[in-house]
């Protein structure tokens, strides 16, 4: 494939992180160099932006601005939950985008999600081939669930697991001060694929961390539960417990329904609205046991604390939108980039492509073998995979000591 000339349009969509906008600050300032891209766009909520035709000039934004980006967290364009209905049960969408891209000789599309945002980038770049419409689409990977299918991780996870690992650190200080006993369980996200929870224990590995994780991999079992806290309540008197929000029992009920309907409502993707799982499992603990008990939810702490980010999911971030806008005007389309682990001891990871069909709706979740026998804890090779991750200090300049976030001054774009 030639010489593509045109404008891009990127998008950000799903679930914000605490380095997506790094991935923003790599497409923005790589397409503002290239000659062929005649003009940036950043679209206001994702698709929806494109839809309604609400999107920003991005060369009208200060350079160092694009570059606070890096340690910004959130979607700094706005993010959006919208699927995409299939072509042939509903056109309309594909119509509108295909009548924006037109109207703006948009010929380069990035968007910047996880499983769901894939799926959308495919649609849109098989609707486009079908109508003749010459238009490079790129997938930029996102998602601090770690779930994306054929990438070593994801942009967004080592920062959230950094984030998850020193929190329960902290906690656990804070939960060994008493001579009397207490039992804490603490929860962190992750829907069918348990590498937020399992980043807990980076902290067990420095002895600071909990004395049971549950996955979502794997079936709860409530009174097994029940039976390991009580066993290590009895001999240390402390229980430090971390369990994924999506763990469900042997028949696929979600533990947070057990006390409470937020498992019924469901997001537009029909994913079930999760969360109050600490709380549920702090009541049936404290009824058993009598102990005292705090739940504790990370919530939406672990996607958005860019204090302390991972300086290695920063600079992967970047170089995965860098790469994405290289790569399309190379003449690539209708992929994802990912990222391949070297073999050897020295951590390094190289870019590599995977086709958007593939990647689409694909979960990955955390090998078995990794999981102790128990079903109850992290084993060596996870945390061999984990702590590379994690490495370096990401922190926002400080002004006044609070941090500098940037301030774009979304500039309409208009034609």
């Amino acid at each position: 494939m030639g010489r593509l000339e045109g404008a891009c349009i990127f998008g950000q969509s799903g679930g914000p992180t605490s380095v997506i906008n790094a991935s923003a600050a790599g497409v923005f300032e790589e397409a503002l160099k290239q000659d062929c891209i005649t003009a940036v766009y950043g679209a206001a909520h994702g698709i929806k932006g494109i839809l309604e035709e609400v999107f920003y000039d991005m060369s009208k934004e200060e350079p160092h601005e694009l570059e606070l980006l890096k340690t910004t967290p959130s979607s700094a364009l706005g993010s959006v939950r919208y699927k995409l209905k299939n072509v042939d049960e509903d056109e309309t969408d594909y119509k509108r985008l295909l009548e924006v891209f037109k109207k703006y000789n948009i010929r380069y599309f990035f968007y910047n999600g996880g499983n769901d945002s894939m799926d959308t980038c495919n649609k849109i770049s098989k609707y486009m081939q079908s109508v003749g419409y010459e238009c490079r689409v790129m997938g930029v990977p996102k998602t601090i669930d770690n779930d994306l299918w054929g990438t070593d991780h994801c942009p967004g996870y080592g920062s959230a697991a950094k984030y998850i690992a020193t929190s329960t650190m902290e906690v656990y200080h804070d939960a060994m001060v008493y001579d009397t006993g207490m039992i804490t369980i603490l929860e962190v996200m992750g829907r069918n694929a348990g590498w937020l929870t399992a980043a807990s224990s980076l902290a067990s590995y420095k002895g600071n961390g909990p004395d049971l994780i549950y996955l979502p991999e794997l079936p709860f079992d409530i009174n097994k539960f029940l039976d390991d806290v009580m066993r290590i309540y009895k001999e240390k008197g402390k229980v430090i417990v971390s369990v994924s929000e999506g763990i469900r029992d042997k028949d696929g009920k979600y533990i947070s329904e057990y006390g409470s309907d937020m498992a019924k409502t469901k997001d537009s993707f029909g994913h079930a609205q999760l969360g109050g799982l600490a709380a549920t499992l702090a009541n049936i603990v404290k009824e058993k046991t009598g102990a005292k008990v705090r739940g504790i939810e990370f919530s939406l702490l672990q996607r958005c604390a860019a204090h302390l980010g991972s300086l290695t999911d920063v600079n992967e971030a970047y170089l995965a939108g860098q790469s994405a806008v290289k790569y399309a005007v190379e003449g690539k389309t209708d992929y994802m980039v990912a990222f391949e682990r070297a073999e050897g001891t020295q951590y390094k990871c190289d870019v590599k492509l995977l086709d958007l069909a593939d990647v689409a709706n694909t979960e990955k979740k955390i090998p078995r073998e990794w999981i102790n026998e128990e079903g109850n804890g992290l084993k060596q090779e996870f945390i061999d995979y984990a702590l590379p991750l994690i490495q370096g200090e990401s922190t926002p300049p400080l002004e006044d000591g609070l941090p500098r976030f940037a301030n774009l001054k979304k500039v309409c774009a208009k034609k």
